[in-house]
């Protein structure tokens, strides 16, 4: 009887070593047989015409009196309106986003400013149009407010119009497909070549779609281009058998 209480616990522990050899053996050969994959990326662009436009438009007044400027911005006002509603927009597609007034007189240290020029007062109107044309049209046609008295500022936010295109999510399926196609073939001329075939996905990363001008300009402000370039790159990795 103690012998067999002796036996029982041994033979126990060389079946149980005996497992543990199976299993670590096993493992051993299907680490060694691995997975074979390869990862390809696919490509897809058009090239859009942007849907949207901004317009925006600085310009200023200024006088000896506040009165006297707030006169000449409201006439300038009035002169841009009537441009914009030549130009073909509705009422609605020009909003004021703010009006700036200055006394100059702080910038002389309570000195004397330039005649006529104490105050200045600073409007901020910006168009928005669907009508891409139409703000195209209307940036080059300016000149005719310069001409009728309209002093426009010259910083960056008076810069002429922006564009963009907002209809990708109408392109996204097409293009996505027609991304996951390129990466397919690229994928199934690498098999090819090292003498095996494309299987099953193993892991797939749409990517990022990006909108860039049609025409990549160093030192230009993108959104200055009416036309776009819509991209849609794919990330994906395929088994390979044989």
């Amino acid at each position: 009887m103690v012998l067999l209480t002796r036996i029982l616990p041994a033979a126990l522990l060389a079946l149980g070593l005996a497992g543990a050899g199976y299993l670590a053996g096993k493992s051993l050969v299907e680490s060694r047989l691995g997975f074979r994959t390869v990862t390809v990326k696919g490509l897809a662009e058009r090239e859009v015409k942007s849907d949207f436009g901004f317009l925006p438009l600085r310009f200023t007044a200024s006088g000896d009196t506040l009165e006297i400027a707030r006169g000449r911005l409201e006439t300038s006002h009035a002169k841009v309106v009537a441009f914009l509603a030549a130009q073909g927009f509705a009422e609605g597609e020009a909003e004021v986003q703010n009006i700036m007034v200055q006394d100059t007189i702080t910038n002389y240290g309570g000195g004397t400013p330039p005649p006529d020029s104490r105050f200045v007062l600073t409007e901020d109107l910006i168009v928005k149009s669907s009508n891409v044309d139409q703000v195209a049209a209307a940036a080059r046609g300016i000149g005719d407010l310069l001409k009728q008295g309209v002093v426009f500022a010259t910083d960056s936010y008076s810069a002429g119009p922006s564009y963009i295109f907002t209809g990708v999510n109408a392109l996204k399926g097409e293009m996505l497909t027609e991304a996951t196609q390129r990466a397919r073939e690229a994928a199934d001329k690498f098999a090819v070549e090292s003498g095996a075939a494309v299987g099953d996905i193993q892991n797939a990363n749409q990517g990022v779609i990006t909108i860039s001008p049609s025409v990549e300009i160093p030192n230009d402000r993108p959104e200055k281009q009416m036309m776009k370039k819509v991209r849609v790159v794919t990330t994906i990795t395929y088994f390979l058998k044989g």
